[in-house]
């Protein structure tokens, strides 16, 4: 039922970009500056669109280091640009009334370390980052509803087959051993345990769009909302240890491989939404709706 489904939405997907198609016939031998380069970068080798990739990103940290002077609303823009991603899957499944596509094992990870993010930031302070923490974790959790009960047939269950417990042991288990120093043991191991998961939450979701392949476009949009969540919060930490010369490595009571464990663990999950995010970012630059990644 869910991949009759699934393939009624990706078939409806195919007519739109068909209709845009026909449209556009008078202009077929006409490329815009941006469909060029990105014809000009799949030709080039690993090696220069390494370079090119890296050349981007130090760009865009330069930028936002000139542009943002409080490393706070680095965090800010992060988590909203994740809770616009839950938005928009909740306008999709209120509307097209499917959760084709979706990992209910990535939101039932998000759900958790935000649960445990909460917790930490309830009994340390409440702010801002508490507030949307709470939201997000409200629409996490009524999305996981509807995805296991009111929507069940359209779940993909045999395509989001990744294995949870292969990203929540070793987050704990790390956790256990690189958390911050605070007075309390509990909330420390949490507090890591929760970063860590956060890294590598959108694993199952990734895994399930290898298998479907073509991504339909409010999936691809949620997921590159991550990807750019994920980028804002990466570049918080990498703009906040240059502007300290690396001494805040080892700050914030956690030792020296307390921050450095943060950072990897974001520099990890920014690097594996990045590749899906130069396809997002391609398609839409083609005038397409659906996302196909490469086999």
């Amino acid at each position: 039922m869910h991949l009759l489904s699934f393939s009624e939405e990706v078939e409806r997907e195919k007519e739109k970009e068909k209709e845009k198609g026909v449209k556009k016939m008078g202009q077929k031998g006409v490329q815009r500056p941006l469909q060029k380069l990105f014809s000009w970068v799949r030709k080039q080798s690993n090696k220069v669109k390494t370079f090119l990739g890296v050349f981007t990103v130090l760009t865009l940290l330069v930028t936002l280091k000139l542009l943002v002077h409080e490393h706070n609303h680095f965090f800010v823009l992060a988590e909203f640009a994740h809770f616009v991603g839950i938005l928009v899957l909740i306008y999709k499944l209120t509307t097209h009334k499917t959760c084709s596509g979706l990992s209910l094992k990535t939101q039932q990870l998000t759900a958790t370390f935000l649960f445990a993010r909460l917790f930490c930031s309830l009994q340390i302070e409440g702010d801002i980052h508490t507030i949307l923490d709470l939201v997000t974790l409200v629409a996490t959790f009524w999305l996981i509803f509807m995805m296991k009960y009111k929507l069940k047939s359209s779940y993909m269950a045999d395509l989001d087959n990744m294995k949870k417990y292969i990203v929540i042991v070793p987050s704990l288990v790390i956790a256990f051993f690189i958390h911050p120093r605070t007075n309390n043991l509990i909330l420390s191991i949490l507090w890591a345990f929760a970063v860590y998961i956060e890294g590598v939450s959108v694993l199952p979701q990734l895994r399930l769009m290898q298998n479907v392949k073509i991504i339909e476009p409010f999936t691809a949009h949620y997921v590159f909302a991550l990807g750019v969540s994920r980028f804002f919060s990466c570049a918080h930490w990498i703009i906040k240890v240059y502007d300290t010369s690396g001494s805040y490595l080892s700050l914030s009571g956690g030792g020296f491989f307390w921050i450095p464990m943060i950072i990897l663990a974001e520099i990890v999950q920014t690097f594996v939404l990045a590749d899906f995010c130069y396809y997002y970012v391609k398609s839409v630059m083609q005038g397409q709706m659906m996302v196909r990644l490469p086999a």
